[in-house]
């Protein structure tokens, strides 16, 4: 299996900025999967601000719904940057999909990766308890499915305040 790294933090903690380093320090090129649609003008301008901090050693794929088929394609010797992991969950609570199936399904195609893949996410759980029954649904998906991934990549990076301190590996009793 290819090296698989989470990249977690709050909203314009500078999670991506680390996440495009930390994937370029592996190769001189590598694949960018993109979750995120431009659904509206504000959305549209956040991905055109993301591509142009990015260069021209950056291949660009857009896998909104069907991720682990984007890792499958784009596997070989280039490492991959999925962001964002959170933007992919709430691609799939809006087409009503099975997310426990899904998140298998990643799972699974992480496991049978050759080359790395670092994934970024939200972290959605620290503030007050949504209003909304569809928040609520989307800060417990998003929880659930942060751990399961964190549970099964080789390092996990949370970035604050554009520091990123490495909390896997590390041995849970000290």
């Amino acid at each position: 299996m290819g090296k698989s790294i989470l990249i977690t933090g709050g909203a314009r903690s500078g999670k991506s900025q680390f996440a495009e380093a930390l994937t370029l320090s592996r190769s001189e090129r590598a694949v960018y999967i993109a979750t995120a649609e431009a659904f509206d003008a504000e959305m549209a301008d956040r991905i055109a601000t993301h591509q142009a901090r990015r260069g021209p050693e950056w291949d660009n794929v857009s896998a909104p719904i069907d991720l682990p088929q984007a890792l499958r394609e784009t596997d070989g010797d280039l490492p991959r940057l999925v962001d964002c992991i959170t933007i992919w969950l709430s691609n799939l609570m809006m087409q009503e999909m099975d997310i426990v199936a899904q998140t298998e399904a990643l799972i699974a195609s992480l496991k049978d990766q050759k080359a790395p893949v670092l994934m970024v996410t939200n972290e959605v759980g620290g503030g007050i308890v949504p209003e909304n029954a569809l928040a609520r649904r989307f800060r417990d998906a998003a929880g659930k499915l942060n751990q399961t991934l964190a549970a099964e990549c080789d390092q996990v990076f949370l970035v604050v305040s554009g520091c990123p301190i490495q909390v896997k590996p590390h041995d849970p009793y000290v």
